[in-house]
């Protein structure tokens, strides 16, 4: 599967769930703290890359998120950087008791990584939808929560959560994504890309978002309107000088994600924009439903996930 709505020319990239697992294949050779638990899906995780060459490492948790939270928890009391890793529905959704009281409150060093979120994934329909798990992870004290929006973000996502201490949300995505990035690039948690300068308006994703506004500020561009946009791929903590210079700097802000309206990173940028410096915004949403079951590119679509959309949210952004 591959997701195909942006026209911009960006190759074609490894999905973010693949090169989680490659990345943390990778850092488990380095450092053999570093345990996997995993809920029956290692081979849509990828984390069974970690379990084949690690197998003493590897713990198959079986369908049960909340149990294989609380061996991630317990592992982590021992001393050692559990990685718990699930589609994001199950884990957040399914175990998000266990991962409060036993990974939040108690500020364990589990991170924790969803795979699958969004409704890009399709045809497994909406039980499977995770669109509410960043809003779940946000809402969690003193987690960092990350949304890649390629291969090689999402693997130096891995390395990074793996170094800093803390609990951590990772989410990743099914399908393969246009690769934004090359292996020079800087990631640093907190701190967000700006990809594209411009002093009209600024649109700001995260995900599989952050091609579509790259696709929608060449639109613009072509009409005359110079947009600036920003890789937010840290949602927590959210770099507030980032959003804060857009708001002073450009005549609003579009926000795009690949979840519900409320709780992740629009909710999140509208909390620093009306704190520091009010401005007119516009949002690009899954909007307060759950989606269907169809083809990816259908759904996105349908729901109002493309760069067209983006580009009629700056439109109306910059009317007055």
């Amino acid at each position: 599967m591959s997701f195909g709505l942006t026209r911009v020319d960006l190759p074609e990239g490894d999905a973010t769930r693949e090169a989680f697992g490659d990345a943390l294949a990778e850092v488990g050779a380095n450092d053999e703290r570093v345990v996997v638990v995993d809920g029956d899906v290692h081979n849509s995780t990828f984390t069974g890359k970690f379990g084949e060459r690690f197998p003493e490492r590897f713990f198959n948790a079986g369908i049960a998120e909340s149990n294989m939270v609380g061996i991630a928890s317990g592992l982590a009391a021992c001393g050692k950087i559990p990685v718990a890793a699930s589609f994001s529905t199950f884990l957040m959704s399914n175990a998000y008791d266990q991962i409060r009281m036993s990974v939040a409150f108690p500020n364990q060093n589990v991170k924790l990584v969803g795979t699958h979120a969004g409704i890009s994934i399709g045809e497994d329909g909406p039980s499977q939808m995770a669109i509410e798990d960043v809003a779940l992870a946000c809402a969690l004290p003193g987690f960092t929560v990350i949304v890649p929006a390629d291969g090689i973000s999402a693997a130096a996502a891995t390395r990074a959560m793996i170094a800093r201490e803390g609990p951590t949300f990772l989410r990743c995505g099914r399908p393969k994504v246009p690769q934004i990035y090359s292996s020079e690039d800087q990631f640093h948690i907190g701190k967000a890309n700006t990809l594209r300068e411009g002093d009209d308006v600024t649109l700001i994703a995260n995900g599989i978002m952050v091609a579509m506004a790259l696709d929608a500020a060449e639109g613009l561009a072509a009409a005359g309107i110079e947009a600036r946009v920003i890789d937010m791929h840290t949602v927590k903590p959210v770099d507030v000088g980032a959003i804060e210079r857009a708001a002073n700097e450009t005549r609003g802000i579009v926000v795009a994600e690949e979840h519900l309206a409320f709780g992740g990173l629009g909710s999140i940028v509208s909390m620093v924009v009306s704190e520091r410096r009010p401005t007119r915004m516009a949002f690009v949403d899954v909007g307060d439903t759950y989606a269907t079951s169809g083809p990816p590119d259908d759904l996105l679509r349908q729901y109002g996930l493309t760069p067209d959309a983006i580009v009629d949210a700056a439109t109306r952004v910059l009317k007055d």
